[in-house]
């Protein structure tokens, strides 16, 4: 029979080994000793846990522990969460005169008021976002300081040393007129700091318990007792007549001279400093009278606190264990057994590799598994990772508001505020589900229209595109007019948060209406504006764009939390997980960075000046997560992954997981292994078989191919004829993204436009001035939407082209030629009796007084070579040519084709040039004779094309394929040139 813990005199310090199930033998030997035939006799008992959670799950272990019959469970709190509305509070004289806590959000808000009315004194300007960051800094040490009892107000003068650096004498300024303003303000608002009222609270609970025990059964278990006021109400607990004090994981086997050398990033540290404050040795400290011996787990236990020994104390580390394998006594052999280490090549195969381990581990009934990791992202994608099964964990981080439904149409909302013209957000907000738009059937027409490509500077502008297309006109309306709601407290620059807030608010209901404030992620978002409207006025006054980066911000904080739809899988990050024992655990995210965190630097004070004032080390996290790992490594099925590259850097070992390595190795042990893990996610969705799909070769019916032909489009034929199948035959076209950047074809189009704008002024006898072809060329780009930076980069090229062109119009017309810009011409052909019409539309057409018409083709890339024109795979010009001795121009009947010029325009040295199509060394073919061998050429292709065995084949002639084609994904040119490569032993394109 169990010995009750109550029986022997206090003060009474027990502690659960690590290896042993927390919860398990806390209610084991808490059962009979609370009542052991009557139940009710329980429900007199108050047992104090560290979180709520972790009430949560000694409850469910209790109730397992009943069996089947009705049970009634002790009175559970949570020590870090105290309400004075609930026992052992009861009745509330407590905090009968304590002021209200200030409310997380507020208290953040207000900090940021406070950073941003001193940041001159940190020679700074901070907007609402930025004075949050700071707000977080502050909050944080004001909190060490309230937890830790230390008085900052007072005690900074002199800290900073003469010569140490100004951003130390700056932060110094700043914290004293920040400590000093702060209880004002508190004062002010009749409210309290959430952490001084907590000590106040747990202060005035230690003295109360001290000066009254209570008489019925106390027990506070599982807490390490970090903050003073925590420690002061366990040792009352441990003292009253019916009380006792449970630590998780006391190391009661480290030799003395370890202990020791035990420091805050040790895993024991915290409990050592526990000890030390009561002056209690580990010797008085007994082993949980619900624990049985378990020879498998003590050996466990001893191997993970030996591999985290103090580095000073590691000089017989290897003598030691080898004395104990000689004596049979082991503890390596046998600590691992249980036990596995695999590395994931990266962080996406490490989630892979936790998902098919909890997958696995759920094939056995009624088998619990827990994945801990402190890395929330990993842990979110593990959960994503186990949906393809059905499995919903348990995740004890939640899910960022951010990331749900409500919260992206926030985000999308101020982002349209900030920016009403940006094509994405709009789209984005357009396609919400949520959204709730009359004209909703005009948005194809409105996003093709108005959305797509090049954006637009302005909202107007993006009007003006739609002033052909009244229903998606009148849809773009309705959509800035709710998103105006959200703008209006901006209409002079600034606005208050809490203004800001109930604009957005309202635009979301106009948008959405009250079904956005539905569901889990719609109370948390209604919560939050709330809070923001009620006490936003705390903080820095906003712009639009600063409310854009601050609404993302803050609902990236806020968690939606919720059980998943699986019992025996949880998702736990390292605190949750201390008490908590699953059948197989899964310690995921060992690299250093991420577990152990790198302690986090505090802005405001240095190391020393942090040890001065008797604050904590941010190392002593550190050791707080260290104590969590080995409570959690000491499960009997422990998997511990770790990734050798994360975000795609190398990664490092986590120094737990290298010193345990390194400590088997000593003793010629390595960390098992199980192969089949790295397997098991190269199949997980590996492919089959790779063959490589043929080059796309389609045979339309005669019938369907085309008898119009542009000289273009004949160039395209000769290079890549599935672009002609794709796009002429069967009529697709690539949809521009939204927002697309505006790349090298934007300065192509300017060109011409400009050229063309520029002739047609010249021929209505205005003077060939640089200044407007110049103006002329700006104002081109800027209607086709290429932004500031890249014009002011532009201006100087378009002043030397400009300059350029005016001499080059002056040279052309010297001797009187007639200039034609734009024109189409066409002629008929017959193709083995079946009719074809060739068309061309000339970029420049001068007809000379010699009756010889020059054809000019307008270039800012590299222009085809003459050899390109004479095999045929340029024939735009020599076409073109063919076209004007047919007079086919109207106006130029019984014209002699000239010189068939490209003009390269480059605004570079030299900013233009022309070279001749049909020169080649210098010999320089007639015009008449090319156009007619192109006219042959033309003929010959289409009576091929007339076969109904004629293909159009992807990529005909690659290497003339001068960039990527509209349709390469379509025709999956990387696949099949890939695989014709390795065929033929040579590389892809």
């Amino acid at each position: 029979m169990t010995q009750s813990p109550f029986a022997e005199a206090g003060p009474r310090w027990f502690t659960i080994p690590a290896h042993r199930p927390f919860f398990e033998d806390l209610a084991r030997a808490l059962r009979p000793a609370l009542g052991g035939e009557s139940p009710e006799a329980a429900a007199q008992a108050v047992i104090l846990t560290p979180t709520r959670r972790a009430g949560r799950d000694l409850a469910e272990a209790w109730l397992r522990g009943e069996g089947p019959r009705a049970a009634v469970l002790p009175q559970i709190r949570p020590l870090g969460d105290l309400e004075e509305g609930e026992p052992p509070f009861e009745p509330s004289d407590l905090a009968l005169d304590l002021p209200a806590a200030l409310s997380p959000l507020r208290r953040r808000f207000e900090l940021a008021r406070l950073c941003a009315e001193h940041a001159h004194l940190l020679k700074r300007e901070l907007d609402a976002a930025a004075a949050l960051d700071m707000a977080e800094a502050l909050g944080g040490l004001i909190d060490s300081a309230l937890l830790e009892e230390v008085e900052l107000q007072g005690r900074l003068e002199g800290l900073v040393a003469a010569d140490l650096a100004e951003h130390w004498r700056r932060a110094r300024a700043f914290l004293e007129a920040a400590l000093n303003a702060w209880p004002g303000r508190l004062k002010a608002l009749g409210l309290i700091d959430p952490a001084a009222r907590r000590v106040l609270l747990l202060n005035r609970l230690a003295e109360s318990w001290e000066a009254r025990p209570p008489q019925t059964p106390l027990v506070i278990a599982g807490s390490t007792g970090t903050a003073p006021a925590t420690a002061r109400v366990m040792r009352a607990a441990a003292e009253a007549p019916m009380g006792c004090v449970v630590l998780p994981g006391l190391d009661q086997s480290l030799s003395d001279p370890a202990w020791a050398e035990v420091d805050v990033q040790h895993p024991q540290g915290a409990l050592k400093r526990l000890l030390a404050r009561f002056g209690l040795t580990r010797g008085q400290v007994k082993v949980w009278p619900g624990s049985r011996p378990d020879p498998a787990g003590e050996a466990r236990d001893r191997l993970i606190n030996e591999a985290l020994r103090p580095a000073r104390a590691t000089a017989d580390w290897v003598t030691e264990l080898k004395e104990f394998a000689r004596t049979g006594r082991d503890p390596v052999a046998r600590g691992l057994q249980g036990l596995t280490v695999h590395a994931a090549p990266d962080d996406e195969k490490a989630a892979e590799t936790c998902a098919l381990l909890v997958r696995e581990a759920l094939k056995t009934p009624e088998r619990t598994c827990a994945v801990v990791t402190p890395d929330q992202a990993l842990a979110r994608r593990i959960a994503l990772k186990l949906e393809r099964w059905g499995v919903g964990p348990d995740v004890s981080a939640g899910r960022p508001l951010s990331l749900s439904a409500t919260g992206t149409l926030a985000r999308l909302m101020v982002e349209a505020a900030a920016d009403p013209a940006d094509p994405v957000a709009l789209l984005a907000l357009l396609k919400h589900p949520l959204a709730r738009l009359d004209g909703a059937e005009a948005l194809d027409l409105l996003e093709e229209k108005a959305l797509r490509g090049p954006r637009a500077r302005t909202p107007d502008d993006l009007a003006r595109r739609l002033t052909a297309y009244p229903t998606a006109r009148d849809l773009l309306d309705e959509l800035q007019a709710k998103i105006a709601a959200s703008r209006a407290p901006f209409a002079n620059g600034l606005a208050a948060a809490d203004e800001a807030a109930r604009g957005l608010a309202q635009a979301l209901e106009a948008l959405a209406g009250l079904e956005v404030w539905g569901g889990a992620d719609g109370e948390a978002l209604a919560t939050l504006l709330a809070e923001l409207m009620d006490q936003g006025a705390a903080l820095p006054p906003v712009s639009v764009r600063d409310f854009a980066r601050l609404i993302p911000r803050l609902t990236g904080q806020e968690s939606l939390r919720h059980g998943g739809n699986h019992p025996r899988v949880r998702i736990l990050g390292a605190v949750e997980a201390r008490l908590y024992r699953a059948d197989r655990m899964i310690l995921c995210g060992l690299e250093e960075g991420v577990w152990p965190a790198h302690p986090p630097i505090d802005p405001f004070l240095s190391r020393p000046m942090r040890e001065r004032l008797g604050l904590p080390s941010p190392e002593r996290r550190v050791g707080l997560t260290a104590h969590d790992f080995v409570q959690a490594a000491c499960a009997p099925e422990v998997i511990l992954v770790h990734s050798e590259r994360r975000g795609g850097q190398p990664a490092q070992l986590s120094r737990w997981l290298w010193r345990l390595r390194m400590l088997a190795r000593g003793v010629g042990v390595e960390l098992p292994v199980r192969p089949e893990l790295a397997a098991w996610t190269e199949v997980l969705d590996a492919p089959g078989p790779w063959t490589p799909c043929s080059r796309p070769a389609p045979r339309p019916p005669v019938e369907h191919r085309p008898r119009d032909w542009f000289v273009t489009q004949v160039e395209t034929l000769t290079r890549d004829p599935y672009a002609v199948w794709a796009g002429k035959i069967l009529g697709l076209r690539q949809k521009p993204r939204p927002d697309e950047a505006v790349d090298a074809r934007l300065r192509g189009t300017a060109v011409h436009k400009a050229f063309e704008d520029f002739a047609e002024s010249l021929n209505r006898g205005e003077a060939p001035d640089p200044a407007a072809f110049e103006t002329l060329y700006m104002q081109a780009l800027r209607d086709g939407g290429l932004g500031a930076a890249a014009l002011a980069r532009e201006q100087a090229l378009a002043a030397e082209t400009a300059r350029w062109a005016a001499g080059f119009e002056m040279e052309r017309r010297a001797e009187g030629a007639r200039v034609l810009v734009e024109r189409k011409g066409t002629m008929p052909v017959s193709v083995s009796g079946e009719a074809f019409t060739l068309s061309a539309k000339a970029d420049r057409l001068e007809a000379a007084q010699d009756g010889r018409v020059h054809v000019l083709d307008f270039k800012t890339g590299s222009p085809p070579s003459a050899k390109q024109v004479a095999a045929g795979f340029a024939p735009q010009l020599t076409l073109t040519a063919a076209i004007v001795e047919a007079g086919g121009f109207e106006g130029l009947a019984h014209r002699t084709a000239g010189d068939l010029a490209y003009v390269r325009v480059t605004g570079r040295n030299p900013p233009g040039e022309v070279k001749l199509a049909t020169e080649s060394r210098g010999v320089v073919t007639p015009s008449d004779e090319a156009g007619a061998a192109a006219l042959d050429g033309f003929i010959k292709l289409m009576s091929v094309y007339l076969n109904p065995e004629t293909a159009y084949v992807s990529r005909l002639a690659p290497e003339h394929v001068r960039d990527g084609g509209d349709y390469d994904h379509l025709a999956r040119v990387r696949e099949w040139s890939a695989g014709e490569a390795e065929a033929e032993g040579g590389g892809a394109e």
